[in-house]
C-alpha cells in the first residue's frame, strides 16, 4: 500500500512538472522571447497609421515594422515591386522623416558578387 502511494505521489509531481514546464514554453512562444526577430512586426493602431502613411509615400508592401527606431520613432519596411527596400521613418505625429534604402536589399547582393 505504501508503495502505490508513494508512485501516485511520484507521478502527480512528475504531472504537475510537465505542465508547468508547457505553461511556460507558451508564455515564451507568445512573448517572443528568444526570437531575434519580435521587434520586427509591431502592432497596434499606432503602427497600423504609421503604416499608411509610409505606403502612401512609398508603393510596396510591407515586410517590417519597428516602435522607438533609433531614426524615427516608427519605422516602416516596404519591399517595392522591383525587390528593393526602402524603410520609412516617421516620428510621434506621423511626418515622414527619410526613406533610405534598406542595405540589405537584391541591388546590394550584385553589386558585392561583381
Amino acid at each position: 500500500m505504501r508503495l502505490r502511494a508513494m508512485s501516485a505521489r511520484t507521478w502527480m509531481l512528475a504531472v504537475a512538472v510537465a505542465a508547468l514546464l508547457l505553461v511556460g514554453a507558451g508564455v515564451a512562444y507568445a512573448t517572443g522571447s528568444g526570437d531575434d526577430d519580435s521587434s520586427e512586426h509591431a502592432t497596434g493602431p499606432g503602427i497600423e497609421k504609421a503604416k499608411s502613411v509610409a505606403l502612401d509615400h512609398v508603393d510596396g508592401r510591407v515586410t517590417g515594422t519597428e516602435v522607438g527606431d533609433e531614426e524615427g520613432y516608427y519605422e516602416v519596411e516596404i519591399t517595392r515591386d522591383d525587390g528593393s527596400q526602402v524603410d520609412v521613418h516617421l516620428d510621434k505625429q506621423f511626418n515622414v522623416l527619410d526613406t533610405p534604402a534598406d542595405q540589405d536589399g537584391p541591388e546590394d547582393e550584385g553589386a558585392s558578387e561583381g
